[in-house]
C-alpha cells in the first residue's frame, strides 16, 4: 500500500474515533494561528463518513478556526517579536512583513475575506492582522463569515454529492492528492506574490 493511500486511511479511522470531533476542533484552532495542515484533511472524511452530522463538524471547524485566529491575531499583535517574527520568517515575510502591512491597513478587509475561504495559510492572514492592529471586532465578524462559509459550503456540497464524491476520492486518491499539493503550494506562492 502507497504512503498516500496508508494516509488516506489513517484520516478516515481517526475520523470515525470517539474523540474525532476533538481532534477536529484542534486541528482547525492550530490551523489558524500556527499549524501547516488545512483541517480539511479531517473534516471532509469526517463529513463523508457521517452525513448526519455534517452541519455540526462545519460549526466545530468554524468554531475552532475562528478561536484560533484570535491567537493568530495575538501573535502579530502582542507576541510579533518572540512568536510572530520567527513564524512569519518561516513562510518567507521577514522583508516584506512592513509592506505587508501596508497593504494590509489599505486592503485589511478584502484580505480577510480572500484568504478566509480559500485553502491559502489563514494563519498568515490572522498574524497580519495582529500586526496592522486591525479592529478586533470586524476581525472577528469577517473570520466567523468567510469561515464559516467555506466549511459549511463544503459540508452541502458533500451533503449534495457525498456518494459520489466518496466514489471518486476512493477511485483517483493519488491524483486528487497531488492536484490538493499542487492548489496548497500554488496558495502560498500566491499569498507571498501579494505581499
Amino acid at each position: 500500500m502507497n504512503p498516500i493511500r496508508r494516509l488516506y486511511n489513517a484520516v478516515v479511522t481517526l475520523s470515525t474515533h470517539r474523540h474525532a470531533e476533538a481532534a477536529l476542533l484542534g486541528v482547525s484552532f492550530a490551523e489558524s494561528s500556527v499549524f501547516p495542515i488545512p483541517p480539511d484533511a479531517m473534516l471532509v472524511p469526517m463529513m463523508l463518513n457521517n452525513r448526519a452530522k455534517i452541519w455540526r463538524y462545519a460549526a466545530i471547524c468554524t468554531a475552532g478556526s475562528v478561536a484560533g485566529a484570535l491567537l493568530g491575531y495575538a501573535v502579530g499583535s502582542v507576541l510579533y517579536h518572540t512568536v510572530g517574527e520567527p513564524l512569519i520568517a518561516l513562510y518567507g515575510l521577514t522583508e516584506k512583513a512592513q509592506h505587508f502591512q501596508a497593504l494590509y491597513h489599505q486592503y485589511g478587509a478584502w484580505v480577510i475575506v480572500l484568504k478566509g475561504v480559500t485553502p491559502i495559510p489563514f494563519k498568515l492572514v490572522t498574524i497580519a492582522s495582529g500586526m496592522a492592529h486591525f479592529p478586533l471586532l470586524e476581525f472577528v465578524v469577517l473570520c466567523a463569515l468567510t469561515r464559516g462559509a467555506r466549511f459549511f459550503a463544503l459540508g452541502a456540497l458533500i451533503h449534495w454529492q457525498g456518494e459520489t464524491m466518496l466514489a471518486t476520492l476512493e477511485k483517483r486518491l493519488e491524483l486528487i492528492s497531488i492536484l490538493f499539493v499542487a492548489a496548497l503550494v500554488a496558495g502560498i506562492a500566491l499569498t507571498l506574490w501579494l505581499a
